[in-house]
């Protein structure tokens, strides 16, 4: 896997998905990130993931990999090179009590191995992108499909968002926001992600009992 620098995500950048959860549609992207740390790659293996916290929701996104340092007016397909397909796992109840707090997302959205990722490919372009449809199949059932055509807010919307307010630079990866379907992830489940019809990534989760510390708790 590539070496990474920086986790950004997109919050509610499918329409259907932001109204099935109850959300408004961001009038601009909604970007939160994820430590390093979270990232693990869905080649195969058990991915272990904490219990105790609430509900963990699967949410699956195309990911896309900055090659080099952004500067204002550069275009999608000269600063990506390469894509791949994500789950953001997010602690759901976890969220749900810090959104009503108005507190930073990062206790549900942060915890290691929530960031998966699959294998890169080259990336194609953004009119290739949009003539495939990406997918999560847990246990033999496809519960999410995606099209980036469906975004509200377009990869080169998102890659000049970050660029201005954030940065970007070689190594930097981008969840682009995950299509409607989301759901529950249980002790166990084979999940699979589709780029049309080829599985770039899977893997079997397993949960272990991890109680946190006091001040690791949401108030």
């Amino acid at each position: 896997m590539n070496t990474i620098r920086n986790i950004y995500c997109v919050g509610r950048n499918y329409r259907l998905h932001a109204e099935e959860l109850g959300n408004e549609v961001p009038k601009s992207p909604l970007i939160f990130s994820k430590p390093t740390h979270a990232l693990i790659q869905a080649n195969g293996q058990e991915i272990s993931l904490p219990v105790g916290q609430g509900k963990v929701h699967y949410e699956a996104e195309l990911v896309i990999h900055i090659s080099r340092p952004y500067k204002a007016g550069i275009q999608v397909e000269n600063i990506v090179d390469q894509f791949a397909l994500g789950i953001d796992l997010t602690l759901r109840d976890v969220q749900s009590r810090l959104k009503k707090k108005g507190h930073p997302w990062l206790l549900a959205k942060g915890f290691p191995n929530s960031a998966i990722i699959t294998e890169f490919r080259k990336f194609p372009g953004v009119a290739a992108c949009q003539a495939v449809d990406f997918s999560l199949v847990q246990n033999g059932n496809r519960v999410q499909t995606g099209n980036i055509r469906d975004m509200v807010f377009d990869l080169q919307t998102l890659i000049d968002f970050c660029g201005i307010h954030l940065g970007l630079d070689k190594g930097d990866l981008l969840y682009t926001g995950t299509p409607a379907g989301v759901g529950e992830v249980d002790n166990g489940d084979h999940l699979q992600l589709f780029w049309g019809k080829d599985m770039l990534g899977e893997c079997r989760i397993r949960f272990f009992n991890s109680k946190p510390e006091p001040e690791q708790q949401v108030p």
